[in-house]
């Protein structure tokens, strides 16, 4: 055997290993600066407002309520994970669900929403289709549970416990998910107030992208 090209090839897969992990961090989207104004989000973030924009025609959940809802997931972090369960207060254990992406939509739900929507190629990472999972998932709580779609409080209780949990009112003795749900409705209200202060802009700015304009 040839140690020496055995060596070569082995540092040379090594490498290769640590430039795609490099390069595909430097690809992953980092979340805005101020994600506390929608309107320096979607300046900052080109093509967001126009994907929020298509998910809330086709599903009928308002921008302000979308983006509120991924705030609050995973502070519009593309890889967002769960963080992991410590063993013995100190090594890393495993994580407490498999929610991902943007939306934290866990494995089995985004299955579902693939499934029923034939969006077979969306992935939990990308903010077009994460914004319209929320949006779907908002459609399914006014089915099954008669949530109005402008109800930020009541849906995000949907989102968190489930379709089946909201119904059998999982939440009433959860007062931590209840403030939480009342800060998503609060920043919910925020958002669309500051979107009035820039939507016909930002619809100029999505027509002349439109037309090819520069």
């Amino acid at each position: 055997m040839n140690y020496w090209n055995y060596w070569n090839n082995k540092m040379f897969k090594l490498l290769i290993t640590i430039l795609t992990i490099l390069v595909l961090g430097g690809c992953a989207s980092s979340p805005p600066k101020n994600t506390n104004d929608l309107c320096a989000i979607f300046a900052e973030k080109r093509g967001w407002y126009e994907q929020a924009r298509k998910a809330s025609k086709r599903w009928g959940t308002s921008i302000p309520v979308m983006m509120a809802f991924a705030h609050q997931e995973s502070g519009f972090r593309a890889n967002a994970r769960p963080p992991r369960k410590k063993i013995l207060w100190v090594l890393p254990g495993p994580r407490p669900a498999s929610a991902f992406g943007f939306s934290q939509a866990i494995d089995s739900t985004w299955k579902a929403y693939k499934k029923s929507t034939g969006r077979r190629g969306a992935d939990r990472n990308d903010f077009g289709d994460a914004m319209d999972f929320i949006g779907w998932y908002n459609d399914q709580s006014q089915t099954i549970n008669k949530i109005s779609k402008t109800d930020a409080y009541n849906l995000y209780l949907a989102y968190h416990e489930g379709h089946g949990g909201f119904r059998n009112r999982s939440f009433t003795r959860k007062q931590w998910l209840k403030n939480v749900a009342e800060r998503v409705a609060s920043r919910s209200d925020v958002y669309a107030r500051q979107l009035q202060n820039c939507e016909s802009s930002l619809n100029r700015g999505f027509l002349r992208r439109l037309l090819g304009e520069r």
